[in-house]
């Protein structure tokens, strides 16, 4: 396997036209990390060996790093240096069940946090009105909220309820389908629409990785056992943190 050194000779990969010679350096330092050349749990060269190995000032091989500490592929220790990140491992989200983040969570023996943005009673979009089918003097209750599992940032959730489903936000301490278990209010099917997007920079920043990285959002409509619908949820999840996942069969 090449050395450190070797990998990062500037005539294998660095080119006048291929960009900033910081986006450059970042790249190939990622392919380091994903190809087993910089292990994880290792310590990078110092920036000024860096800087002499790639032919680079220490500004533009400082600016490489940083935007990697920002990705979470590396991290700075003080007094020690940058060391390459473990890769947390990734969640397997089954599609096949309707169960809440905090369910999930407990039943692979992790801790759920949240940090509330928003929870309270509102005036709702256009869009909640016609979803969740109210009339237009309505209020709505809506919990926005970061989800995060052992203090690893996971999922932004941003749900939407009629108010004779959820008459409290407050009440939401941690599970809200708990709280609907209570008052028999819990749905019981949902339709999941799923796309790729890439993080804005606030919701970025809310998840702990770099803007533009990539994102899975989920729009969630749920139903109660009569037909009513009884939650509209938008989530957005760490593209790098879930793999979601349904079992198919041969139709007949």
């Amino acid at each position: 396997m090449l050395s450190v050194a070797e990998f990062l000779q500037p005539d294998a990969w660095l080119s006048e036209n291929a960009g900033p010679r910081y986006v450059q350096l970042c790249r190939r330092l990622e392919e380091g990390i994903n190809d087993g050349v910089l292990a994880p749990n290792s310590s990078l060269p110092p920036e000024r060996e860096l800087a002499d190995m790639t032919e680079l000032s220490r500004v533009t091989v400082r600016k490489a790093i940083q935007e990697l500490v920002q990705k979470g592929l590396i991290e700075q220790r003080q007094g020690s240096g940058s060391f390459i990140r473990e890769a947390a491992p990734k969640v397997e989200q089954s599609l096949s069940f309707l169960t809440s983040f905090s369910e999930d969570m407990k039943r692979r023996g992790m801790e759920t946090t949240s940090k509330w943005l928003e929870r309270g009673i509102f005036l709702p979009s256009a869009e909640e009105v016609s979803i969740l089918e109210l009339q237009p003097d309505a209020s709505v209750a809506r919990i926005s909220r970061l989800r995060e599992a052992d203090g690893r940032p996971m999922a932004l959730e941003r749900a939407a309820l009629p108010l004779d489903i959820l008459p409290n936000p407050l009440q939401v301490i941690t599970s809200l389908y708990e709280v609907l278990d209570l008052t028999g209010q819990r749905p019981v099917r949902a339709l999941q629409k799923i796309s790729a997007v890439n993080l804005s920079a606030q919701d970025a920043e809310l998840l702990g990785v770099a803007e533009g990285d990539a994102g899975l959002n989920i729009q969630r409509i749920s139903y109660q056992e009569n037909g009513r619908v009884a939650e509209f949820t938008k989530s957005l999840y760490r593209g790098d943190a879930y793999d979601f996942v349904a079992e198919l069969r041969l139709s007949e």
